[in-house]
């Protein structure tokens, strides 16, 4: 599948009803229901709150695979780009009914309903459940283990979304779409099945470097067993994690929506039309481990208190009036040659204060700092 197919394609089936960062059971209920006569959708579960966690079966085909989103409630670009997705492959026009013939694919948009609506990572019961795997303490884990045993899959897609913070490699480059084949065991063998899954993280890969080049990373691949992806690989499923990441000044990651549809289809494309062996698992080593070289702002060679330094600036992500705003908070107040800024903004030995005009100190938050005597803004554009 050629780059100009996928983007004439996203342009045309993208799901306009959602946007932006904050997306929730409100807001994919009414597009359950517009596909409904064409996916098979059922509520397989219930959250803490007792919200609906629905689950939809698309496609006829012998490769099965599981995909699960918002896990992390407040990583909601994966289920932007799942609709995305949703609507090219149940479309005629599309062309692209021979991945639903080859392949069955179960989809769980909002694993995580209630971290969803509250916009935070955790559950109700305040419970990472990408920690739950083993203990199976939470109504949303044992959803996804349910699943998982019935649905008996060939593949997994863990789908998250990371934050800003992230480099590919220790380079000035924003890991903006990041992988892992996670780990089955604590010698973190390159099994079988292991290999599968680093073959089709390759093959993607090579697909986005023709469009972010040196862009994509891959997470260190120490093994936890309590973590979803870890147990399910160690069951001997081969499974990918997708982690949406930062394009600069795409704080509503919506470009990055479009890099993760594009992963999903080109990867869909290669399992539906070859039978993946794993053989071509190499490729994966040639993509950088993230590391962790960004901050959201930079103000270099600043005066704070008498000495002279940089000054690291991250956003807090805040739910207000169902909308996420994006607070500017004093980060770091050192050299920060190590690090890079998305924005980088040079004081030129100025002394930069906060805006009650006091010297600067760790975790203040404010939408402008004073430079110069001005008003220095802070805040997303």
């Amino acid at each position: 599948m050629t780059l100009e197919t996928i983007n004439t394609l996203f342009s045309k089936y993208k799901e306009t009803q959602l946007q932006h960062r904050y997306i929730t059971n409100t807001h994919i209920e009414p597009l359950l229901k517009k596909i409904n006569k064409t996916a098979h959708i059922k509520i397989v579960g219930q959250s803490v709150l007792k919200r609906p966690i629905y689950g939809l079966k698309v496609g006829c085909g012998e490769k099965r695979i599981l995909m699960w989103s918002q896990m992390h409630g407040n990583e909601s670009t994966t289920t932007k780009a799942l609709f995305d997705l949703l609507n090219t492959l149940i479309n005629p026009e599309a062309d692209c009914n021979y991945i639903l013939q080859a392949c069955t694919l179960y989809i769980i948009p909002v694993l995580n309903p209630d971290g969803a609506l509250a916009y935070t990572r955790i559950n109700a019961n305040e419970i990472d459940l990408n920690r739950d795997a083993q203990d199976l303490t939470q109504p949303e884990s044992i959803v996804l283990r349910d699943v998982f045993k019935s649905f008996k899959p060939h593949f997994c897609y863990n789908l998250h979304g990371q934050r800003t913070i992230f480099s590919a490699g220790k380079i000035n480059k924003s890991a903006v779409v990041s992988f892992l084949a996670p780990a089955q065991d604590k010698a973190c063998t390159v099994t079988p099945n292991r290999k599968i899954a680093m073959e089709v993280i390759g093959f993607m890969n090579r697909t986005l470097q023709q469009v972010i080049p040196d862009q994509v990373g891959v997470y260190d691949d120490a093994f936890n067993l309590n973590c979803v992806g870890d147990t399910f690989q160690s069951e001997n499923v081969p499974t990918i994690l997708f982690e949406a990441g930062h394009y600069p000044n795409d704080y509503g990651r919506e470009v990055t929506r479009k890099l993760i549809y594009m992963s999903y289809l080109t990867s869909l494309d290669y399992v539906s039309k070859k039978e993946v062996t794993g053989n071509e698992f190499e490729a994966y080593f040639n993509i950088p481990e993230n590391s962790k070289c960004f901050l959201d702002i930079i103000i270099r060679e600043a005066k704070v208190g008498g000495k002279l330094v940089d000054i690291g600036i991250r956003y807090k992500e805040v739910l207000v009036d169902n909308k996420i705003e994006f607070i500017p908070v004093i980060d770091k107040i050192e050299t920060l040659s190590a690090f890079y800024g998305h924005k980088e903004i040079q004081a030129n030995r100025a002394e930069v204060l906060s805006a009650e005009s006091k010297i600067l100190h760790l975790g203040y938050e404010n939408d402008f700092v004073v430079m110069n005597g001005r008003k220095l803004f802070l805040f997303v554009k």
